[in-house]
């Protein structure tokens, strides 16, 4: 095949899936525009996920009217003029990419207007083309609306997840520079619904409040260490920012959010400098809450790595990761506090006597759900016949069985036995439901209210009746007769972190039975551990937990 110059629309296309991966990277760089241009209030509205519209608001300085059009030339930029600048960057976008990539891509309308400027500029554009322009009455600011998304790109259109994924993806990226700018007033509605409005009163902890609910903001601590001295005395090096207590750890790495110079970006190093200053205070499985920002020199960073400019490389990474781990832990060391003897002396006993039984009413006696293994069953899935002889450490159970001595894992054994009973109840509408005395009240993040308003239905299937109260607050009527006494509100934040998409049942399943099984260190009675066993010898699959975890050994 013969080389050849690409056309020019077919170029276009191919630098926007660079920029344009899905509806997010839009918002993302629409909000990265207005917060450069010194925005104060930013409004995000959005609809069908971001394929059918996304307009975004804002009263920075505006553009203007005989620049507008240039705006969307490929490598048009205000934020830079020479290389030397690419060592002095402070502004969240300069490469020029973000208004030409969008325009190849989807339908956009741009209406803006200097401050002190006549009038203000209109233009429409189509396939990367000026369809229309002319003028518009409007105050200093910036609006544009991108509707149509990839309808000319059918390949990048089809891999797109579902409307509320999408949405979910939207607000994550919201979410983010609304902590990085506590000082911007962010408003963001998905479909008519506002899911976050901050104040942008400038204080990190109001916005911690609104991204993730007072529960989680009563419990952040602040961070604020300079390190590393510049030559002229100034800070080269300032970490600031809020960590979450250790108790309010989750189960999912999405509550880290780390910027450098309030870019919000991926780096691994950093996010491990971060868990790592965690060691020994969060429970295994569990990721901390935080929002650290690096503050440093252009020329210790570069940005310029990738056209998303989400990735970064530091000078000197080494001092950068243990600078950061440093700050963290030192907030944590000496800001967290230590629990007070009443305090531990309340928390309930993991005697039998204390916890909820193992099983629920219509279970117990009743074996699993699932039938019982058949003679023509693969050998190597079954169990021996065990004999239980008791229990290590109030962890392990450990039985006798042809093979010689077995150790269980309780809380394993127990997961994937509810795991296969709630699969085969929900999968025959048989899940046994406990009204709550009274109604239970909970927050949830833009991203985690957008996964939840679109899966009501399916949890209903499983025993939860929950139903909007507000913003982003819900009420929960009743829960799995599984989880009466046990941690139900976890097992659905857990489930809202995972996101939605396909197998949203299984990993519910999962989460549920996780949340509903015993624990390591509560002690089991000889009738519980031999029920234990019992009930682990009729499953489909003993020897792994649903996260894949061994049972048994």
């Amino acid at each position: 095949m013969p080389i050849k110059v690409l056309e020019p629309k077919v170029i276009s296309q191919i630098a926007a899936g660079e920029v344009v991966e899905r509806p997010a990277s839009v918002v993302k760089e629409l909000v990265e525009n207005s917060l450069d241009s010194g925005a104060t209030q930013i409004s995000v509205e959005v609809k069908g996920g971001g394929v059918s519209l996304i307009r975004v608001i804002d009263n920075g300085s505006g553009i203007p009217a005989e620049e507008a059009e240039l705006a969307f030339g490929r490598y048009a930029t205000s934020k830079i003029t020479g290389l030397d600048d690419l060592e002095s960057i402070l502004s969240l976008g300069f490469r020029g990419e973000a208004l030409a990539s969008i325009a190849a891509v989807a339908e956009v309308e741009l209406t803006t207007c200097a401050a002190g400027g006549p009038t203000g500029a209109y233009l429409a554009l189509k396939g990367g083309e000026v369809a229309s322009r002319g003028s518009r009455g409007r105050s200093p600011g910036t609006t544009v609306s991108v509707s149509n998304l990839f309808r000319e790109v059918p390949a990048r259109l089809k891999f797109l997840k579902s409307p509320a994924t999408e949405a979910s993806h939207i607000a994550n990226i919201v979410s983010r520079y609304a902590l990085a700018f506590p000082e911007v007033r962010f408003t963001l509605s998905l479909d008519g619904r506002v899911t976050l409005r901050t104040p942008g009163s400038g204080q990190l902890a109001d916005s911690v409040a609104d991204v993730y609910g007072l529960e989680v903001a009563r419990n952040m601590l602040e961070v604020k260490a300079q390190v590393w001295d510049g030559g002229a005395g100034d800070s080269a090096l300032t970490v600031s920012g809020m960590v979450g207590s250790p108790k309010i750890g989750r189960s999912s790495r999405d509550y880290l959010s780390i910027f450098v110079n309030r870019r919000w970006v991926r780096h691994r190093a950093l996010a491990w400098a971060v868990q790592e200053a965690y060691h020994g205070l969060l429970m295994t499985g569990k990721h901390p809450v935080a929002v650290v920002n690096l503050a440093l020199p252009p020329r210790e960073v570069d940005a310029n790595v990738h056209p998303t400019k989400t990735e970064v490389r530091f000078r000197d990474e080494p001092a950068v990761f243990g600078a950061v781990q440093r700050a963290v832990r030192r907030t944590l060391v000496e800001l967290s506090p230590v629990p007070r003897i009443s305090e531990v002396a309340s928390r309930p006993s993991a005697s039998p006597a204390s916890r909820p039984p193992l099983w629920p009413p219509a279970a117990s006696g009743g074996g699993v759900a699932s039938p019982a293994p058949q003679a023509s069953q693969t050998p190597a899935l079954s169990l021996p016949v065990l004999r239980v002889v008791g229990q290590l450490l109030g962890s392990y159970i450990i039985a006798e069985g042809p093979g010689g001595l077995y150790l269980i894992d309780q809380h394993a054994a127990h997961e994937r036995i509810l795991f296969e009973q709630i699969k085969d109840r929900w999968s025959r509408r048989e899940i046994e439901v406990q009204t709550l005395l009274e109604a239970a009240p909970f927050e949830v993040t833009p991203r985690q209210a957008e996964v939840l308003e679109s899966h009501l239905e399916k949890l209903s299937e499983f025993g939860f009746a929950i139903e909007p109260f507000g913003e982003r607050t819900f009420l929960v009527r009743s829960v799995p007769a599984l989880l009466t006494g046990r941690d139900w509100l976890g097992a659905i934040r857990e489930t809202l972190d995972a996101g939605g998409g396909e197998g949203w049942e299984e990993k519910l399943a999962v989460s549920l039975a996780c949340h509903s099984a015993v624990r390591a260190g509560q002690v089991l009675t000889d009738d519980e551990m031999r029920e234990m066993v019992r009930k682990l010898e009729q499953v489909s699959l003993p020897h792994t937990c649903p996260h894949g975890r061994p049972t048994l050994i």
